[in-house]
């Protein structure tokens, strides 16, 4: 009997977390009720604070479905690390399931693109910045691990780097929920992730500027050569 009623209560998480996608994705996240939610899901006002403290614990819940593949930098040996292979193949898996899953697709729409910046929204919008910092953190950890490893340049500005790809990830991501019948999203990606990672590697404008007392230094030597 425990069982099974673990089981219920999951059945009308799950429930509620699919009447929520559907009522953001199509009304936004800040005009719907938790009202509006729990009658879409067949259940009362009160089964949703059962599960959820309020909105903003249910969207949270929402973001978490989206999960990419874990991250599994070596540990160790240099030789056997990839971490531009991970990046390339993060960013590769979530082009390709936004692509093919519509609840992917939803959420992500929801996220860039329900979320209104209003005051009522603050807790929410709180969610979407530790999110944004998470994923800035993984990206830096992955370009840093590839400067160390040597698949990129070493005087490769990573500060600077690091938001110039995140929002291009971030863009192309908007960009196609916006006009999903424009351009297939899983082979434009691809494209553009090889793009993302030729520019790491070549583009002088993302080098570190040398600081004035190294061209200081730099001027001093070539003098006296």
């Amino acid at each position: 009997m425990a069982k099974r009623t673990k089981e219920d209560a999951l059945e009308t998480r799950e429930r509620i977390l699919d009447a929520a996608v559907e009522v953001f994705d199509r009304r936004g996240v800040s005009r719907p009720s938790l009202t509006e939610i729990a009658e879409l899901a067949g259940v009362t006002r009160g089964a949703v604070y059962g599960h959820f403290q309020n909105k903003a614990d249910l969207f949270s819940a929402l973001a978490d479905r989206i999960q990419l593949p874990d991250e599994s930098l070596c540990q160790g040996s240099h030789q056997s690390c990839d971490p531009l292979g991970e990046l390339r193949n993060r960013c590769l898996f979530m082009y390709r399931e936004v692509m093919s899953n519509e609840q992917w697709q939803r959420i992500f729409a929801i996220i860039l693109l329900r979320c209104e910046w209003v005051p009522e929204n603050g807790e929410i919008h709180q969610r979407c910045s530790e999110g944004h910092a998470e994923g800035t953190e993984r990206l830096r950890t992955l370009i840093q691990g590839a400067v160390t490893v040597g698949q990129l340049p070493a005087d490769l500005d990573v500060e600077v780097a690091v938001p110039v790809v995140h929002a291009g990830i971030i863009g192309l991501l908007q960009e196609w929920l916006m006009r999903p019948e424009a351009f297939n999203i899983a082979e434009v990606g691809a494209r553009h992730v090889e793009a993302m990672l030729e520019m790491l590697k070549n583009s002088a404008h993302l080098r570190k500027i040398p600081t004035a007392e190294t061209s200081e230094l730099a001027a001093t030597t070539t003098g006296a050569e």
